[in-house]
């Protein structure tokens, strides 16, 4: 059976768990500092392969692809702008290979590093680069897009407006939110959640929500702010795990399976309908979330 969007999957109140860090986990599996991580789609599948059936085996209905920094942008960087197609239909293969018929793929697309405030680029540039990534992600086999990890609004909504204008993915879009000294939660950039994801779902976003940021605690607030304005709209959290403590040298980010897994009766109760993770967390922490997921959830 085909699958339906993923909009219309959580409809009856089924609670969807996705993926976790893809970072950290090729990080574990020899991805060095200063590598660029989507070129390991084309040198070193079979270990971007393990990270994505980690997660399928961990029991995540939604995986995402190894093109976080698949634009343009990033990727000359590295001097390999001229290969966005090749190593964004890559990533997506070989996501798709791991899940299967029955699970559902959706393309990582994350910020580009320029800001249109400091001058680096315009609209049109935004509009542009994403486009081409967008194009990339549907020709591999995607199901979706999350555009994710996003601050500032006139890059996330051109990226929406990119992905929603040439392609026919289904459309996530994800914001990183921290407390303020006043305590709201807001982007780097200064937008609540609430303006972020009105915003995203006008310009033609199917699921909005939160990503990375400093760890759970918060997000419970993050989904009532937005569920507020936003009672039909589906939200995914994905938490980092915790705050990130340096050792040695290397981040590394405290919270346990157990401690991630128990932060989902408060935000099932909030109307969370996908729960995953950020940086920091394993397929031990998926597998966590699915076993409280399907402890709290009634599934059909």
């Amino acid at each position: 059976m085909a699958r339906v969007r993923i909009a219309e999957a959580v409809k009856k109140g089924t609670v969807l768990v996705a993926d976790g860090a893809w970072g950290t986990a090729l990080q574990s599996r020899g991805l060095k500092g200063g590598e660029c991580p989507e070129l390991w789609n084309v040198e070193h599948p079979d270990l971007v392969r393990d990270v994505a059936l980690s997660y399928i085996q961990a029991g995540s209905n939604i995986i995402e692809t190894n093109t976080f920094g698949g634009n343009r942008y990033k990727l000359e960087y590295y001097g390999l702008g001229g290969r966005v197609s090749e190593l964004n239909k890559a990533g997506v293969q070989i996501s798709r290979e791991a899940a299967g018929e029955n699970n559902w793929v959706i393309g990582s697309m994350g910020p580009t590093g320029k800001m249109i405030l400091m001058g680096d680029v315009t609209e049109e540039d935004f509009y542009r680069v994403f486009k081409e990534q967008a194009i990339a992600l549907e020709e591999g086999g995607a199901d979706a897009a999350v555009i994710e990890t996003m601050s500032a609004l006139d890059e996330a909504l051109a990226a929406i407006r990119a992905v929603k204008e040439n392609t026919n993915l289904e459309i996530i879009s994800t914001f990183t939110y921290e407390p303020t000294v006043q305590g709201p939660f807001k982007t780097m950039m200064g937008v609540g959640p609430s303006e972020a994801a009105a915003a995203a779902v006008e310009a033609g976003a199917d699921i909005v929500g939160a990503n990375c940021g400093k760890g759970y605690e918060g997000m419970t607030d993050i989904i009532k702010e937005i569920k507020a304005i936003l009672p039909g709209i589906p939200v995914i959290i994905q938490a980092n795990a915790g705050l990130p403590e340096l050792v040695d040298g290397i981040s590394v980010f405290p919270a346990t399976p157990e401690e991630m897994a128990e932060q989902n009766p408060y935000w099932i109760k909030a109307g969370v309908n996908i729960i995953g993770g950020c940086c920091g967390t394993t397929d031990k922490h998926i597998r966590a979330i699915r076993t409280a997921v399907d402890s709290l959830v009634k599934h059909d």
